[in-house]
């Protein structure tokens, strides 16, 4: 039966879609049975995945969501899963937006992606739901059906604020609408290795969170790579598969697979980086 893992942040620019899609395609490489969800109204994924026009898709997610919202027979599966070399994929699509703001009276409206990955689970090993950057009703259904999170973290200075925010948010949910979620860990994305206020930052991270909640050892490195990978629409394991990011995503799946059944304390401790520490790291570059 599959791990729901859904992949999420409260801020952009973190990898966030790109680790998606590189980790789909690396569980799939290890034999792996796995379903990509795109659960963003951008449909980034969606396009990684090669559907230049994600309007042109007969069956989106945003089909899914609005038979729950209208209670009607879901589709067969033929219809709403694309499969893309070795991996599945459920669409999005702009119409996405609208089915989320049709949302705030709908009666149990948080379960909804629930409801439509239930009878899916026994086809997969892993469903990896990609969601957007901000708190709304479909980031709050993603979080209700995941089983496991994973949380990039870019690690500059302003981008770790995210975390506490983030953190509340899954507190509430799992009091009072997931009890059995949990936290795979904290995955440090785009790392500038060579800069040392990079370096001070990932320290912080491990050291403030790590008691708590774990940050994966795996740590994906930044790479123009990445960056020519999703304008050619393709995994970066398969466009530059030797390179530092390859490698990375490659052992992240691997560290993924093997820590499922691990679990992780709810709580954060609030990560506070010294004001004297940053301006020495500042000046140290």
């Amino acid at each position: 039966m599959a791990q729901i893992i859904v992949c999420c942040a409260q801020k952009g620019g973190c990898a966030k879609t790109v680790t998606v899609h590189n980790l789909s395609y690396a569980l799939s490489r290890m034999g792996k049975r796995v379903l990509a969800v795109d659960f963003d109204t951008q449909a980034n994924l969606t396009t990684c995945f090669g559907i230049n026009d994600p309007d042109d898709v007969p069956v989106t997610i945003a089909d899914l969501m609005d038979a729950q919202i209208k209670e009607l027979d879901a589709p067969a599966k033929a219809e709403y899963i694309q499969h893309c070399n070795g991996v599945d994929l459920i669409a999005s699509g702009s119409y996405l937006s609208a089915v989320s703001d049709s949302m705030h009276l709908e009666m149990g409206s948080e379960s909804f992606l629930s409801s439509i990955l239930a009878p899916l689970r026994n086809d997969y090993d892993y469903i990896i739901v990609d969601t957007g950057p901000k708190l709304d009703n479909l980031s709050i259904n993603a979080l209700v059906a995941a089983d496991q999170l994973i949380i990039p973290v870019n690690p500059q200075f302003l981008s770790t604020a995210g975390l506490d925010k983030l953190h509340g948010t899954i507190r509430k949910i799992k009091r009072r609408l997931n009890p059995n979620v949990k936290i795979a860990g904290i995955l440090l994305t785009m790392c500038e290795t060579r800069t040392n206020l990079c370096k001070i930052i990932c320290q912080q991270i491990r050291e403030e969170y790590e008691t708590a909640i774990p940050v994966f050892e795996t740590a994906i490195p930044m790479t123009v790579k990445v960056g020519e990978a999703v304008y050619y629409s393709r995994p970066v394991l398969d466009y530059a598969p030797n390179c530092s990011a390859s490698i990375a995503y490659k052992n992240f799946a691997k560290e993924l697979d093997k820590k499922m059944n691990h679990i992780v304390p709810i709580q954060l401790h609030k990560l506070t980086l010294p004001a004297n520490d940053t301006r020495k790291a500042v000046k140290a570059l």
